[in-house]
């Protein structure tokens, strides 16, 4: 079982539209192994791309081990995050099959692929307002609490604290506002960016969920998201993405 098979509790294509977008920001940040052509030649490559009814697809796993059982046998690949891949294929205006013949099996046309890529692309605007805090609505927690912790869980070592709260208006909370505590000024951007495309991936709130960078203890009432140490791991080199041919 791997990351994605854990979210496909329900086959992507039967869950509802909160799991699919769970399990579809999951696979932006998966390594997957790519089906190619031939072996890559330095940073150029050339997917295997097969035809469907629905269109053409290229074919990755979430392991080489898949993919070489698919095939029965050792294929030529290249690894790299989903995100990356999502934004290959939507320039050549192809589908992603994920997984074939495993619980995390998914079918994405160029359609969703573009919807995919913009999401992943879209940047947060920042404004600077007073508000009244307050806490968040019960169906608000039901809804972001837990995937929110899982993403947030990532940010650990950025990060020293992150608070859920709600934005007061007259009837109850209009809006919600996730502040986000101890992250230098030079990484909030990308935190910034990061957690808005998760939340992107959520069931839509009211008013929406704004973020913001403070570290004023929030307010009694938010709901706070405990954030246990990092793990110490070995640095990896970045690696360009690679260039098709």
């Amino acid at each position: 079982m791997t990351a994605l098979d854990d979210l496909a509790a329900i086959a992507f294509h039967d869950a509802d539209s909160a799991q699919r977008a769970r399990m579809l920001s999951r696979l932006a940040d998966t390594e997957l192994s790519v089906a190619l052509v031939a072996e890559p030649e330095g940073d150029r490559i050339e997917l295997r791309i097969f035809p469907l009814d629905g269109g053409p697809v290229a074919l990755a796993c979430d392991g080489e081990d898949r993919l070489a059982g698919f095939f029965g046998a050792p294929v030529a690949y290249a690894a790299m995050p989903g995100r990356v891949l999502a934004g290959l294929l939507r320039q050549e205006g192809v589908g992603l099959l994920v997984n074939p013949g495993h619980p995390s099996e998914m079918l994405l046309d160029a359609g969703m692929l573009d919807w995919l890529t913009g999401v992943l692309s879209a940047a947060p605007e920042t404004a600077e307002a007073r508000l009244r805090l307050t806490a968040p609505s019960p169906a608000t927690i039901e809804a972001l609490a837990e995937p929110l912790a899982a993403r947030l869980a990532d940010m650990r070592g950025l990060i020293t604290g992150a608070a859920l709260a709600g934005v007061r208006g007259e009837d109850g909370p209009k809006a919600h506002l996730l502040l986000i505590a101890g992250a230098e000024a030079g990484h909030q951007p990308a935190i910034a960016k990061a957690l808005a495309e998760a939340l992107a991936f959520l069931p839509p709130q009211p008013g929406g969920v704004d973020i913001s960078f403070s570290d004023a203890a929030p307010p009694p009432a938010a709901l706070r998201f405990e954030l246990s140490p990092p793990e110490p791991s070995p640095a990896e080199r970045a690696k360009a993405p690679p260039r098709l041919r």
